[in-house]
C-alpha cells in the first residue's frame, strides 16, 4: 500500500511493481475498495503491470472535501499513472470505476489501450434516486445503511456460499467516509454519457452479471450499442461486483478481452507487437543495439525471431511472461547456453520473476539435466546479483 498526492488529494494505491509489463489500472465499484481486484491481480502476475487505487474517501484515501466530478476521478487516474511513470496502460472499472473509463475515453484517450468496462451503463440509475440516496447518507450515515445496500452488490449464490464475504465488504462499507460516498452518488447523478461515445476509437469490451440488479444485462448492452457494438460478456450467478463474486470467470473474461484481435483477418501477433514484447521483457537498449549491429546477413534472422520467438511465442497469453522466463533460463543453463542465459538471469529480474522460483527452476535443471549444469548456472545467477548472503 502507498500513497500518492494528486489533483490536491492524496490518494492510496497498490502496484504490483513488474515495470517491464503492460499495465493495467483497476478502478473499484461505489463503497468498495480497491481489494476488490485482489484475487484477479493474483491471477494476471507476471502477465500485467497491475496499479489499482482507492477512490476518494473510500480504503484509505483521503476524503472528499468538494464536489466530484466523473471527469475530476479520471484525472485522478491521469495524474497516478503519470507519477508511476506509465505513459499507456489497460483500463479495467466496475460500477462507478466504469464511469471513469467512458471519461477516460473522451478525455484522455492518449493514455489507453485496451478497456473493459463492467456492471455500469452510460448512465447508473436516475438522478432522483442518486439525489436520494446521498440525503440519506448525509442523515443516517453509512454505518446504518450498510446492510441494506450491500445486499444489492450480490447474487444469491454469493450470500449462501460466502455469508462471511459478505458480512466484510458490509463491514467496509460502514468504515467508507460517509460525505465522500455521499458527494460520488451526486456524480452519478450528473453522469450521463448517452450520445457521446460514438467517436471512441479504442477497442472497449464490457462485461455483465446475469444477476445484477444495479447495472442490469440491459444496460449493458445500451452501452455497447452507444460504443457502436462493443463485445459483451455475461457471467452467470453474479450480480454487482464479478471480481468478488466469481474471479477465476471474471479473469478469464477479462483475459479473452485483453487478447482479442480486432481484425480478424490480421495474424495472431504482428512484427511491431513482437518488437513491443521484445523491448519490455529484453529492455528498449538491449533491443536497439541489436538491431543497430544487424547487418544484411543476420537483419533477416532479426525480423524472424522479433516475429516469432516474441510476437508468436512471448506474445502469447496461454502462460505468464514469468512462466516464459522460468522455462526460457531452465532450457537454456541445460543447454549451457552461457550468453543467452546471462540475457535472461537479467531479464528474469526484470519481469518479476522471485528468488524462489528462480531457485526451483534450477533445481530442476539439477534433477533433469544435471547437477554440474545447474550448478554453473547458480554460479551465473550469482555473479548478475540473485541472492544474498546465507552466512547468520
Amino acid at each position: 500500500m502507498a500513497f500518492v498526492e494528486c489533483n490536491g488529494r492524496v490518494i492510496c494505491y497498490q502496484e504490483s511493481g513488474e515495470t517491464a509489463l503492460p499495465a493495467v489500472l483497476f478502478a473499484h465499484p461505489l463503497g468498495m475498495s480497491q481489494q476488490v481486484w485482489a484475487d484477479v491481480v493474483a491471477r494476471l502476475r507476471g502477465r500485467y503491470r497491475c496499479i489499482r487505487w482507492d477512490l476518494p474517501g473510500h480504503g484509505a484515501s483521503a476524503p472528499a472535501s468538494t464536489a466530484v466530478t466523473a471527469r475530476d476521478l479520471a484525472r485522478d487516474a491521469q495524474a497516478l499513472l503519470a507519477a508511476l511513470g506509465v505513459e499507456r496502460c489497460g483500463f479495467v472499472g466496475t460500477s462507478i470505476g466504469g464511469v471513469i473509463g467512458q471519461a477516460l475515453l473522451l478525455d484522455a484517450p492518449e493514455w489507453l489501450d485496451r478497456v473493459v468496462l463492467t456492471n455500469t451503463g452510460a448512465a447508473i440509475g436516475t438522478p432522483d434516486a442518486w439525489q436520494q440516496r446521498a440525503a440519506r447518507v448525509r442523515s443516517e450515515g453509512l454505518e446504518q445503511m450498510a446492510a441494506e445496500l450491500s445486499q444489492r452488490w450480490f447474487a444469491d449464490a454469493y450470500k449462501d456460499q460466502q455469508p462471511a464475504g459478505v458480512a466484510g465488504w458490509t463491514h467496509q462499507l460502514a468504515r467508507t467516509d460517509d460525505e465522500s460516498y455521499a458527494r460520488l452518488c451526486e456524480l452519478l447523478a450528473e453522469a450521463d454519457f448517452r450520445g457521446k461515445l460514438a467517436g471512441v476509437d479504442r477497442p472497449v469490451c464490457l462485461i455483465a452479471g446475469a444477476e445484477d440488479p444495479a447495472t442490469p444485462v440491459s444496460a449493458l448492452e445500451a452501452l455497447a450499442d452507444e460504443l457502436g457494438g462493443a463485445p459483451l460478456d455475461t457471467i452467470d450467478d453474479v450480480a454487482h461486483v464479478p471480481s468478488v463474486e466469481d474471479s477465476d470467470a471474471f479473469t478469464d473474461s477479462l483475459l479473452h478481452a485483453f487478447a482479442t484481435n480486432d481484425d480478424d483477418n490480421a495474424p495472431p501477433l504482428t512484427y511491431a507487437q513482437g518488437l513491443e514484447t521484445r523491448k519490455s521483457v529484453l529492455g528498449s537498449e538491449h533491443v536497439e543495439r541489436a538491431g543497430a549491429s544487424a547487418t544484411t546477413l543476420d537483419a533477416s534472422f532479426q525480423d524472424l525471431i522479433t516475429r516469432y520467438a516474441w510476437g508468436e511465442l512471448w506474445g502469447n497469453p496461454d502462460l505468464s511472461r514469468t512462466q516464459r522466463s522460468l522455462i526460457t533460463t531452465a532450457i537454456l543453463a541445460a543447454l549451457g547456453r552461457d550468453g543467452e542465459l546471462i540475457l535472461h538471469l537479467k531479464t528474469a529480474q526484470r519481469i518479476g520473476v522471485s528468488e524462489a522460483e528462480l531457485r526451483q527452476a534450477l533445481m530442476h535443471v539439477a534433477i533433469y539435466a544435471g547437477v554440474p549444469a545447474a550448478n554453473h548456472a547458480f554460479k551465473l545467477a550469482k555473479e548478475q546479483g540473485w541472492g544474498s548472503s546465507a552466512a547468520p
